[in-house]
């Protein structure tokens, strides 16, 4: 559903790093979720526009972080700005971007801008608007695997770089069973990159 919503992500003209990483990550999940929209991401140059992202938070059942660190989920208690990669169905990899510790958001779609050859190659379709819809999907297309966890967004191969301000909409998660109902997905009102249509 659109719920009316604007956000400025625009700190600097550059990529985020040092300081300004920190001031745009040291927020709550929901806020930084929305503010991602927008933001320009690439990994060694390949990447685009964040068109979808998803909110965790550490009381959440549906979060990583809900019974305290692990192993896994290590990275999530990082510093504002931290990148936290897992797998799912033991095939697919998922980026998330960690703001107060034990708090990410999930980055779910992305609008292809450079690196067209090598995402295509990657995935193994011409398709544009298939090409980073889904969070497996983008890291497939990204080169995004576990060899890159753990470490800041303003270090290499990262580089995010904040967006002016873009419609807003809302809706219910994705893919999980436990707090389902919460309204925590956020995507670019009208994008035709989604990983699946706001109803």
């Amino acid at each position: 559903m659109t719920d009316g919503g604007m956000t400025r992500g625009a700190i600097g003209a550059g990529p985020l790093a040092g300081e300004s990483l920190k001031a745009f990550f040291e927020r709550d999940a929901i806020t930084v979720a929305r503010a991602l929209l927008g933001c320009h991401l690439t990994i060694d140059g390949v990447g685009g526009r964040i068109t979808e992202t998803e909110a965790y938070f550490p009381d959440d059942e549906a979060s990583h972080s809900f019974r305290g660190p692990t192993r896994r989920n290590g990275a999530m208690y990082g510093r504002p700005g931290n990148v936290y990669i897992y797998r799912i169905y033991g095939m697919y990899w998922c980026l998330n971007f960690v703001c107060h510790p034990g708090s990410a958001v999930l980055i779910r779609a992305l609008e292809p801008e450079t690196g067209f050859p090598l995402m295509m190659q990657r995935r193994g379709t011409d398709m544009l608007t298939a090409l980073c819809s889904g969070p497996g999907k983008l890291c497939q297309a990204l080169g995004i695997d576990i060899e890159i966890n753990d470490r800041l967004l303003d270090r290499p191969p990262y580089a995010l770089t904040p967006s002016v301000p873009v419609p807003i909409v809302s809706g219910k998660r994705i893919g999980i069973t436990k707090n389902a109902d919460t309204p925590w997905r956020f995507g670019i009102q009208g994008s035709r990159y989604l990983s699946k249509p706001f109803r």
